[in-house]
Parts: structure tokens; C-alpha cells; sequence
């Protein structure tokens, strides 16, 4: 894999970015809440920036690993410095700003401990830059931690519905991921006997059995899938989505989710190749559960966070069985979805949480005719829906497509199950829109504003990136062939 250190340390460059707005909000008053704000605007909206500098300067033309950066750490172990992107993980950094700068200007009006919130938010997305830049195992794990141990103070402090109970799930089952994660790396570290923790020189062929790789998947798939909503340990994702604040739930489903899957990719397929050939139709039986079993919770969910939460452990099955057709187009479908996902599931979380911030309620019954209070809020909710059902020139489709297309030529049943069930959930999508926004208007609604331009900013963006992949989805797949197609080349 041909790899192109950078002359400017940018990836490096956006984790001091973070640090850098950390502590610039560490260090301002509390009651400053505005400055604070604004601290965390800008420091956000320069790592999109960066994010999408990065995006548009790789050069697809040489592919591989490229802004690389190195720096021998801890040399007796193994362990070092090492940040470089590819096709992978650069759509993933682009979604991470993305949701990052539109989550803080959602929590614009945010009034009750903004100094900490803000800050752990800023520690939460460091790790997941940390994470999706990372090729050294030892920081790969101590990102993924990072980006998790916010989470429960994030929903315990600022959430609702149930918040402490959603904080402790979520952290428990994530925490339990963690402790299989880290045992495989060291398994592996050790068994390859190189002493380095570096993922390029573990990956060469030869370097571990097949057994052993199949042994380290399973704790992988397990570790990693925990936290991309694996059915069946997904149980803690509903409940998460629907104790957390709005921004959270933007970040939790749009970006950590991908971490999952992400993990999945880069540390267990990629070191263990032989590993999920073998498991490989276990993760397409289990992948096509949850599709099927978020569709059907879906339909008996009755407060709208539900309703999106397991649609997104519906949706996150479909990244799980394009990763698991082993093939080119199924690794492009299912990275293309991540990213797709993630935008239109911030989307929704920040519609929805605009309706509940003003109405203090997610309960569908409760809802109607909001389209004639709210229109703008409620097309934005429209468009989140459209794009989850797979509207085609809207981002989702692309992804689902290219999966869908993959997996009926490996799994034709799964592919039938998983296209059926998507099928119903559309049409449930489409029920709770209009219970949601048409129908009889509810007079205590009446007197409600509408999203005003300062909040409709965020909207407006993410509404922006799903119609611009959805109509040019060669941006994202140009991309993501960098990575697929020689990756799948070099395998044994």
C-alpha cells in the first residue's frame, strides 16, 4: 500500500484544533455561555474545513495512504505517532465535520451548563478524528475510548426520557466492547512477534494463521459490532438515541455508530483477511436480522426517537452485509452508506429535536398538522425520511443500491429479506411523516414559531450534502475505490 507522508501535518492539524478549542472553553467563564458558543463554532467549522481540504486534495490518481504522519513514540513497545487517510477513512473525517459543525449550531440555544457540554462534546468528536486517522493499534484503542467515555455524562446530565438508565446502558455494552478490542490487539501484537502495534507492517501477509485470524475476528466483529448496532447486542442504541440531547444523538448515530463499523474494517478485516472470509456469512445472517427486527420494532414504536433508532439499526445492517459479500462493490456500498447515514440520521435527530424542544413531545399521537405550524421544521423532518426510505438522487439510495446489488449475487435470500424489509419500513417512514406532519392540525401547536434562519443554518447544510451525493454519488465512489479495489486485489 503506497503511502504519502505529508508536508504539512493536517490530520495532526485537526486533533490540535479540538484540543486547542478544549481548552480555549476550559479556560473562558461560564457564565460567558456566548463566547463559549462562538469558541465552539469556529473551531468546529475549522475542522470541517480541514475535512474538506483533505477530501478534495487526495489524489485519487495515486490512491493508497497519503497526508501520513510518523513519529516514533514508544519504541521498546512498538508503539507510534502514525496518522495517514485513504479511501476509507477520509468520507468518514468529511462526515465527522459535517456532523460536528451542524450538532454545535443545533445546541445554539442551549442555556443550562453550556461550558461543560460543549466541552465534552469537543473531547467526544477528538477522539473520533483521533480514531478515523489512527493506523497505530495502541491509538486506535485509546481513541475509541476516548470518544465513548463522554457519552454518559453527555445523556446522564443533558438528556431526557429515562436519561440515567440510557447513560449506564449505552456505557456498559460499550465499555464491554472495549474489553474484547483490547485483548485481540495484544493477541495479535504478540502472536505476529514484530513488536509493533503498527497496522501497515501487521497486515503483510503471513504475518498470522488462519486460525489465529479467525480466532481475533470473532472478538473484532463482537468488540467493534457492539457499538455499529450489531443485532443482537444493538439494545443499547434505541435507548441511547432517545435519552440523549439533540447534538448527541446527531453525533451518536451519525458519527459514533460508524466508529463500529469502521473498527470492523480497519482493524478486523484488515489484519485478519482469513478471518472474515470464514465468518463472513454469519455477519450476513446477522446483518440481515437486524435489518429485518429494526424494521419490526420500528413499526410498534410510538415516540418518534424510537421510531429512528431502530431505524438505524435497520440501516447499520445494511453496512454490515455489504461488509459482508467480501467484495469490492459490497466494501463500497457499505462505506458509502455509513457516510450517508450518518448525514440523513442527523438530519432527522435534529428535525425531531426541534419539534420536541418546542412541542416537549416525541409521541406521535401527540403530533399533527404540523406542516401548517412548522412547515420549515417539517420539511426538514420530510427530507430526513425521504432520504432513510431510499428516494433515489438522495444519498441513501446509492448506498443501499450498490449493497443491495452485491448481496443478491453472494446471499440471495438475505438480499430478498433485507430489500422486503427495508419495503415495510418505508411505508411505516412514511405513516409516522403523515401522522406527523399532516392531518388534523393540533390547536396547542398553533401558537408555535417556526425554525428561524440562524437554526435552519444546520439544517440547510446537511439537506446540502445529501442532494449533492445524492446527485453526484461518483464524488464518494471515486473515493472509496482508492481503498476497495486494491485492497481486495492484494488479498490471498
Amino acid at each position: 500500500m503506497p503511502t504519502v507522508y505529508a508536508d504539512i501535518p493536517i490530520l495532526s492539524a485537526i486533533l490540535l484544533i479540538c484540543l486547542g478549542g478544549l481548552f480555549l472553553i476550559l479556560a473562558t467563564p461560564r457564565k460567558e455561555a456566548a463566547r463559549i458558543k462562538k469558541i465552539s463554532a469556529v473551531s468546529s467549522g475549522l475542522t470541517l474545513a480541514a475535512a474538506v481540504y483533505l477530501f478534495f486534495a487526495y489524489d485519487r490518481g495515486v490512491g493508497g495512504l497519503q497526508f501520513a504522519e510518523k513519529i516514533s513514540w514508544i519504541p521498546s513497545l512498538g508503539i507510534s505517532y502514525f496518522n495517514a487517510v485513504d479511501g476509507f477513512s477520509l468520507p468518514m473525517l468529511l462526515l465527522t465535520g459535517i456532523v460536528f459543525f451542524t450538532g454545535i449550531l443545533t445546541m445554539w440555544e442551549l442555556t443550562e451548563r453550556v461550558k461543560e457540554f460543549f466541552a465534552l462534546v469537543f473531547l467526544l468528536v477528538l477522539g473520533v478524528y483521533g480514531l478515523f486517522m489512527s493506523l497505530d493499534l495502541f491509538f486506535i484503542f485509546v481513541w475509541y475510548d476516548v470518544s465513548l467515555f463522554p457519552m454518559y455524562l453527555l445523556i446522564a446530565v443533558w438528556g431526557s426520557t429515562r436519561k440515567e438508565y440510557g447513560a449506564m446502558k449505552l456505557t456498559l455494552y460499550l465499555l464491554a466492547g472495549s474489553a474484547l478490542i483490547l485483548p485481540a490487539l495484544l493477541y495479535l501484537v504478540v502472536a505476529s512477534g514484530l513488536d509493533t502495534f503498527d497496522l501497515l507492517q501487521l497486515m503483510d501477509p503471513g504475518t498470522f494463521t488462519p486460525a489465529q485470524q479467525r480466532f481475533a475476528f470473532v472478538l473484532f466483529y463482537i468488540g467493534f459490532g457492539i457499538l455499529a448496532g450489531v443485532w443482537p447486542f444493538h439494545t443499547w442504541s434505541p435507548v441511547g438515541h432517545v435519552a440523549a440531547p439533540t447534538a448527541v444523538s446527531m453525533i451518536h448515530a451519525g458519527v459514533l455508530m460508524k466508529i463500529g463499523a469502521f473498527g470492523v474494517l480497519r482493524v478486523g478485516i484488515f489484519l485478519c483477511p482469513e478471518g472474515w472470509k470464514y465468518w463472513a456469512e454469519l455477519m450476513g445472517l446477522l446483518a440481515t436480522v437486524g435489518i429485518v427486527y429494526g424494521v419490526l420494532a420500528g413499526l410498534r414504536q410510538t415516540d418518534l426517537k424510537y421510531v429512528i433508532g431502530y431505524s438505524s439499526v435497520s440501516h447499520m445492517g445494511i453496512v454490515g452485509l455489504g461488509l459482508a459479500t467480501v467484495t469490492v462493490d459490497g466494501l463500497n456500498g457499505a462505506v458509502y452508506q455509513m457516510f450517508a447515514h450518518g448525514i440523513m440520521t442527523a438530519l432527522f435527530f435534529s428535525s425531531v429535536g426541534y419539534i420536541y424542544d418546542k412541542t416537549h413531545t416525541k409521541a406521535i399521537a401527540e403530533l399533527g398538522g404540523l406542516s401548517k405550524t412548522m412547515p420549515k421544521a417539517s420539511a426538514y423532518f420530510i427530507i430526513a425520511a425521504l432520504t432513510g426510505v431510499g428516494v433515489p438522487c438522495l444519498a441513501s439510495f446509492w448506498g443501499e443500491l450498490v449493497v443491495f446489488i452485491s448481496s443478491f449475487r453472494v446471499y440471495p435470500l438475505y438480499g430478498t429479506l433485507a430489500v422486503g424489509a427495508l419495503a415495510v419500513g418505508a411505508l411505516f417512514i412514511l405513516r409516522v411523516v403523515q401522522k406527523t406532519c399532516y392531518g388534523p392540525e393540533n390547536a396547542k401547536w398553533a401558537h408555535l414559531p417556526d425554525v428561524s434562519f440562524g437554526l435552519a443554518i444546520p439544517r440547510m447544510i446537511l439537506v446540502s450534502v445529501i442532494v449533492l451525493f445524492g446527485l453526484f454519488p461518483s464524488l464518494l465512489f471515486d473515493m472509496i475505490r482508492t481503498a476497495s479495489i486494491p485492497f481486495m486485489a492484494g488479498l490471498p
